[in-house]
């Protein structure tokens, strides 16, 4: 298992108080990817999100990317993800950000798209438009003319219900062999299903816990031995997203993670994200969460809910998620906890978690592209 981390710039209610408090988040989170990179994380995330105040402040993360291309040296970056429905980027816009980035990152790219987080983001750029099944009707349309625009010497052209082009030459043409592993961010069980079939990796950040992985692997792994590619290869990916936090020891964890604010994060996941199954007894925003207390962040940690606690204890949880057959985990490090205790839990997780679990110095994308 491969691990990875995932940024999104939260800001949080710090910006009630903290006029730098957006600049900062921003900021902060390029250090944690360098850092990331420095202590043996092999990729990092960055997401795409409009209009989501406080949640994530991360709109224009192609750029946020192009700075960390040269910032860092061997992790690779993929956008957690890049919108390529035809209202929001154009694709060819899309393909030729993503080629790009495969120079300037020297082949460390990897290309995640989806259709956004729900309606009050997505739907702002489709006018009159109320059912978010409609994104799905583009996405579809669209994500297999990508691996044409990146590997014909001319772009044939597409001519379809949402957007069209004539016969261009579209530059510049990703960086050596193939183009990046592509991958889609998928939410339910047909989803995994429907991205398998398509050859592509599934970013999974509606995965909560370690058993949610049964119905995910079910769906894809058995998806994925009959694929109908749309790129160059298939990639065999199930990457999942958990809260994390390390520290010296359990008790200091654990404080960490009461101060980190996590209920109002929570709250905002069910704010903005209303395609998101609602458990019962969530209240409504502008209610939000009850404060979390210990006895909360242990039971938290008990349920596999999130991953807490000293070097040892991270590593037995990390394993589950290995032993569940989960392909990289991902963490989302950046909630509302300080700026040394999240490169703390970085430095903590690469000094003695990561060595123990991912033995393999190549990616595995690096090993699909390089076959293709």
């Amino acid at each position: 298992m491969e691990f990875g981390l995932f940024v999104q710039g939260y800001v949080g209610k710090q910006a009630l108080t903290d006029p730098t408090a957006e600049h900062r988040a921003l900021m902060n989170e390029t250090e944690y990817v360098i850092q990331a990179d420095k202590s043996g994380f092999k990729y990092a995330w960055a997401s795409e999100h409009h209009f989501l105040e406080e949640y994530s402040h991360l709109s224009a993360n192609d750029v946020f990317l192009g700075y960390l291309a040269h910032a860092t040296d061997r992790i690779h970056l993929g956008s957690g993800i890049f919108n390529p429905l035809a209202q929001v980027n154009h694709p060819v816009k899309v393909a030729e950000k993503v080629a790009m980035m495969d120079h300037l990152s020297e082949g460390r790219f990897e290309f995640g798209s989806g259709r956004g987080a729900g309606s009050h983001e997505i739907l702002g750029f489709i006018p009159g438009v109320t059912d978010m099944n409609y994104t799905k009707e583009i996405w579809e349309e669209t994500i297999a003319e990508f691996p044409k625009m990146w590997l014909q010497d001319e772009y044939v052209g597409f001519q379809g219900k949402h957007w069209s082009l004539p016969p261009r030459k579209i530059f510049p043409k990703p960086h050596g062999k193939s183009h990046p592993a592509m991958w889609y961010a998928a939410g339910s069980p047909p989803s995994y299903a429907m991205a398998a079939k398509k050859g592509l990796g599934v970013l999974g950040f509606s995965v909560q816990k370690v058993s949610d992985m049964e119905w995910v692997l079910e769906q894809y792994k058995t998806a994925i031995q009959d694929p109908d590619p749309i790129g160059d290869f298939v990639n065999d990916n199930v990457m999942v997203t958990s809260t994390a936090i390390c520290a010296e020891t359990h008790d200091k964890a654990v404080d960490i993670a009461v101060g980190g604010g996590l209920n109002y994060l929570q709250s905002l996941v069910f704010r903005y994200h209303d395609t998101f199954p609602r458990p019962e007894g969530i209240p409504a925003w502008p209610e939000v969460l009850p404060e979390y207390n210990r006895e909360i962040i242990e039971l938290l940690i008990a349920e596999e809910l999130m991953i807490c606690g000293d070097p040892d204890e991270v590593l037995r949880q990390c394993k589950r998620w290995e032993q569940a057959g989960a392909d990289q985990l991902s963490f989302g490090l950046p909630i509302g906890i300080s700026h040394e205790d999240t490169l703390n839990s970085i430095k903590l997780i690469g000094e003695h978690v990561i060595p123990k679990i991912d033995t393999d110095p190549v990616h595995r994308t690096s090993r699909f592209r390089s076959a293709a």
